[in-house]
């Protein structure tokens, strides 16, 4: 986290900030953000974290909880300290705040359409670069499931391994001469051909990558909860009840983190607050 803060100033600050410094450096201020529309809110411990690295001097007293539901014109917290640092940490930490915001309430619509059915709804790999924990954690947030973090924290077979000479029971044979303890063992199929393969492999879970719902149902009857079955591939909120009420265990949602919709915040001075030393 704080190195990712860290960078994200760097980026902004640069060397400093220009239009700020000509204001009166002993000039403090009080500044409130507020949200403009429905959400959950995500993202509190990057959003302070931009501001105790630009000043650790900042109060910020936040009026609502981390995954609380806050509804449009909502003041989610107060904010004081030197009238600088406020201006110059404003888009960076609503940057994260937006972002994480959205990637929580996004996920939020998918679970609640899901858990009617009791599946539940997986994130993946197809993060922004360097916000993965970022991104994963507001997915958790939004009451969504983390799928691997990375290539180092489990095993997933897709169709470009198999275009090696390396069999798929040749590799889960490889797999097992290793003390790879608990961890996900995943196989992913094109068809409903390659499900016995899959499921004889050795794998825990299966794949359905781009399957039709009718044959979601066949793969579903045929495994007979031999293993977990997880859905992927084209899922929207459209089809997502057609999709659940298959019977599979997990939905991958890549759009979670990669079809970011950021929610509206703003921060806005308070012009007749005290100044505060």
């Amino acid at each position: 986290l704080e190195s990712v803060v860290a960078q994200a100033i760097r980026e902004d600050l640069g060397s400093g900030d220009l239009t700020a410094s000509l204001i009166d450096p002993s000039a403090h201020a009080q500044a409130h953000v507020v949200v403009r529309e429905q959400a959950i809110l995500c993202g509190m411990a990057w959003f302070d974290e931009v501001f105790r690295q630009i000043e650790p001097a900042t109060s910020i007293e936040w009026l609502c909880a981390e995954g609380q539901t806050i509804d449009e014109n909502q003041i989610v917290c107060i904010i004081r300290g030197p009238a600088i640092s406020l201006l110059s940490a404003e888009r960076t930490a609503l940057n994260f705040l937006q972002s994480l915001s959205g990637t929580a309430t996004t996920t939020r619509q998918y679970v609640d359409v899901a858990a009617a059915y009791g599946v539940r709804i997986l994130d993946t790999r197809k993060t922004i670069p360097g916000l993965r924990t970022a991104q994963k954690y507001a997915v958790k947030v939004g009451g969504g499931t983390n799928h691997r973090f990375g290539l180092f924290d489990g095993v997933l077979v897709k169709e470009n391994h198999q275009y090696t000479d390396t069999s798929v029971r040749s590799m889960m044979n490889a797999l097992k001469s290793r003390q790879t303890g608990a961890i996900l063992i995943e196989v992913e199929i094109e068809n409903i051909d390659e499900l016995e393969a899959a499921i004889a492999s050795g794998a825990n879970r299966v794949m359905l990558d781009n399957f039709t719902v009718e044959d979601m149902v066949v793969a579903v009857r045929q495994t007979n909860q031999r293993v977990e079955l997880e859905a992927s591939g084209n899922i929207d909120l459209d089809n997502l009840a057609c999709i659940a009420r298959t019977g599979v265990d997990y939905v991958s949602i890549g759009g979670l983190t990669k079809n970011l919709r950021a929610i509206d915040f703003s921060m806005r001075f308070e012009r007749n607050a005290e100044n505060q030393a």
